[in-house]
């Protein structure tokens, strides 16, 4: 839920998340873009596809 939340927050203040932005703060210091896929598997980028476009519009 924690990471949820973070990619939540990350596309409101930012209107967009990309693959690349979990490399970055607060992404990298929870484990980043392995982490991600460690708790998502291959649901990874559709979770962020349909993350921007639901909270994006």
């Amino acid at each position: 839920m924690d990471w949820l939340r973070e990619l939540k927050n990350h596309v409101i203040y930012s209107y967009h998340i990309a693959l690349d932005d979990l490399d970055y703060t607060p992404f990298d210091e929870k484990g980043g873009r392995g982490k991600m896929y460690q708790l998502f598997g291959a649901a990874m980028n559709n979770i962020i596809d349909e993350l921007n476009e639901v909270l994006a519009t």
